[in-house]
């Protein structure tokens, strides 16, 4: 598993997660974005829908008729109803559930960030994880470990 921890800072979550599914959507792959407040997961549907993709990033929420064929899943579990190899823990909590996935995105903010460090730490030694940190510069997302 790739497991990227992403600090906010300068940008909000909903502009973020926009810019991890226009990637993901790039590459090819489907995407579950996790959060448990359900109006974090409507603002980050929007941001989803007015992104400036190459197309709009469509999305629906797992309750939704037909989620299994949601290109980008949003939900508060973390269950890849959509057949998603990556996924975003946008609320930056930890799910144990998220080790079945390929690629997973961790976001943070300040408030996080000891969460954020516990979670790095989980992952000593596990040869089968590998992590990376990023954080804002200039308005530009920099990978530091």
């Amino acid at each position: 598993m790739q497991l990227d921890f992403w600090q906010l800072s300068r940008d909000p979550v909903e502009r973020v997660v926009a810019l991890i599914g226009e990637r993901t959507r790039g590459a090819g792959e489907r995407l579950l974005v996790v959060a448990e407040g359900e109006e974090q997961r409507a603002a980050m549907s929007r941001a989803l829908w007015e992104a400036k993709a190459e197309a709009f990033l469509a999305n629906g929420e797992v309750a939704a008729p037909h989620a299994e064929r949601q290109p980008i899943l949003l939900s508060a579990e973390c269950q890849p109803v959509n057949g998603a190899r990556y996924a975003v823990l946008a609320d930056g909590v930890w799910r144990d559930e998220a080790e079945q996935f390929e690629r997973v995105f961790l976001l943070f903010g300040e408030a996080g960030t000891e969460a954020a460090r516990g979670v790095w730490r989980q992952f000593d030694g596990r040869e089968d994880v590998q992590r990376s940190y990023f954080a804002q510069e200039d308005g530009k997302w920099v990978k530091k470990a």
